[in-house]
């Protein structure tokens, strides 16, 4: 049997296995532990599914295209920040012919560990996933050959040869996308990500201002409100995340994300007067936001949030305490969720605080009868440059015209954070992809270059092993990525958002971990942007949906709905 003949057998036997689980597991809330493992196997299967036709994931709905084996890579394999003395070698000369069997042994190779995977979590647990222990063995052969190490040596070969995980499937204009993105990443953003990780730096002017040039914060805005949306947004805003957060998470690649997240609900819940006053200042760049929902007693948990709102007049008035508010100092709108009913997730309303952009660390502002509003940056492990703050409204007066919706969004507030959290859920995981495509760049680097022992650290099995398996979840990530942006474009696509955001999130931490180990004591250097990388991904999988709760709240029980 081929490659992909393989690949296929073993995904749709973990499908199998999944589905009866997903069937069988009675309550997320009550068997926590296997309903999260179900949910995550579900987010890795999906994701197996995916790598098998990525042409569909990266072209369907928005043209696809098959790089030249891989020379239509913008950066020639030698880009600013990662410049290693090897861009000759992009993958031109090996040919597209040979782009699409090295596909096929990523599918494999990443089919296989997620079958590995899969049996370990199932292993002295079958009674309580209801599926037999033997539910594996008719795909063995096939999981032994995506496992053997000679076989991903020959998948690190390509890897190193190219620092890619594989082809790319973009349409013409995404791929010029790309190509702008990833110049003005190693332009403006490489040279300083560095020093703006060490030194807790706000972000420069002129990295926020080239993007607004670039119109990168109306990317989900409609035309008609100074946007540039025009029905493959989505997948437009997954290729600038992925590109800007190569080069930095905290510097550039969460730029769009605080946009992205109240542009969405302005869009959806907002009235004709308010899309018209915030879309288009939002689009422009010229009013920079920030989202205030976490509080210091409810993370995850935001039905219960306590941030108040009391109507007075033609105001209302804010008091509470939120915390994690990222780019708050520097934002001039503030999208707040407070509640102005004590009934539950019913009573909550998203407000839009209009205030001046501060620089720094620390703010406060105050109003004509006594209200103030004040933000201090938590200091962090990494995730440095847009600073997350926390915020604390006392007495603060809004104009009852911020209120989203007006009248008609009271109670509605709820709803449309979550659904502004879809999209910054899908943005998240092309934010991780573009983190781990950035260490298997450095660690490609970093093998070719050192030599243990008298020979090239990329000649052992054991290093061509660890980048071929980072090759293949980067490239499973990816091509699911592009799915749940279909699927969201589609009109729903919660359950692939949070699936991809949960699997993608925990890969980068793997990677980018191996890709520092490789380096060695170097790793742990901060003048080696390994190290930058590895704190930086630790965020990921806590914020925009911690994994835990996506697993059990969100995916764990749709999946289980009859």
């Amino acid at each position: 049997m081929t490659g992909p003949g393989r690949a296929r057998a073993v995904v749709e036997a973990l499908r199998d296995v999944v589905g009866r689980a997903a069937a069988h597991v009675a309550s997320a809330d009550r068997d926590q532990a296997v309903a999260y493992d179900v949910a995550s196997m579900s987010a890795a299967v999906a994701a197996a599914g995916e790598l098998l036709d990525p042409g569909a994931s990266y072209g369907a709905g928005y043209g696809a295209g098959r790089d030249a084996g891989y020379g239509a890579d913008p950066d020639a394999g030698c880009d600013a920040g990662h410049s290693t003395g090897h861009g000759t070698d992009t993958g031109a000369d090996h040919g597209a012919d040979h782009g699409a069997d090295h596909e096929a042994d990523l599918a494999l190779l990443y089919a296989a560990d997620v079958a590995a995977d899969l049996a370990g979590r199932l292993t002295g647990r079958e009674a309580l996933w209801g599926v037999d222990g033997t539910a594996l063995d008719g795909v063995a052969a096939h999981v032994a050959a995506g496992r053997d190490p000679a076989f991903l040596e020959r998948v690190a070969e390509r890897v190193l040869a190219t620092r890619e995980a594989g082809p790319r499937h973009l349409s013409a204009e995404l791929q010029l996308v790309r190509a702008a993105f990833r110049e003005f990443a190693a332009d403006r953003v490489a040279p300083v990500a560095d020093r703006i990780h060490r030194d807790d730096e706000d972000i420069p002017a002129d990295i926020i201002d080239g993007l607004a040039g670039m119109g990168c914060f109306g990317l989900s805005i409609p035309a008609e409100y100074g946007g540039a949306a025009e029905g493959d947004e989505l997948a437009a805003m997954v290729v600038v995340t992925e590109e800007l957060s190569r080069a930095s998470l905290g510097a550039a690649g969460s730029l769009i994300t605080r946009p992205e997240i109240i542009a969405t609900a302005i869009a959806r819940g907002g009235t004709e007067e308010q899309k018209r006053r915030w879309l288009p200042m939002i689009a422009s760049g010229e009013r920079l936001c920030a989202v205030a929902v976490t509080e210091p007693d409810f993370g995850s948990d935001v039905a219960r949030i306590t941030t108040s709102a009391t109507r007075d007049g033609d105001e209302w008035v804010l008091n509470g305490v939120k915390t994690w508010c990222t780019f708050a100092g520097r934002a001039h709108y503030l999208l707040v969720l407070a509640r102005t009913d004590p009934a539950g997730h019913r009573g909550l309303s998203l407000f839009v605080v209009d205030k001046p952009s501060f620089t720094g660390h620390e703010w406060r502002l105050t109003q004509e009868g006594g209200g103030s509003v004040e933000g201090r940056a938590i200091r962090t492990l990494g995730y440095r440059g847009m600073h997350s703050f926390e915020v604390r409204f006392d007495g603060w007066r809004v104009p009852a015209a911020d209120l989203i919706g007006g009248d008609g969004g009271l109670g509605r507030g709820f709803y449309l954070q979550m659904q502004a959290f879809a999209n910054a859920r899908l943005q998240t995981a092309a934010r991780a992809v573009g983190v781990m495509q950035s260490a298997l760049e450095l660690a490609v680097d970093y093998a070719r270059q050192r030599s243990v022992f008298g020979r090239p650290l990329a000649d052992y099995q054991l290093t061509r092993a660890k980048i071929a398996r980072m090759a293949a979840l980067t490239a499973a990530c990816r091509a699911f990525t592009f799915a749940a942006a279909r699927a969201v474009t589609a009109g729903d696509g919660q359950l692939e958002a949070a699936q991809v955001k949960q699997l993608a999130c925990r890969a980068a931490e793997w990677v980018t971990r191996e890709a520092q180990q490789l380096h060695g004591g170097y790793g742990y250097a901060e003048e080696y942007g390994i190290s930058r990388l590895f704190v930086d991904a630790r965020v990921l999988s806590i914020f925009e949906g911690a994994d835990e709760v996506l697993a059990l709240r969100v995916i764990a029980r749709r999946l289980m709905k009859p």
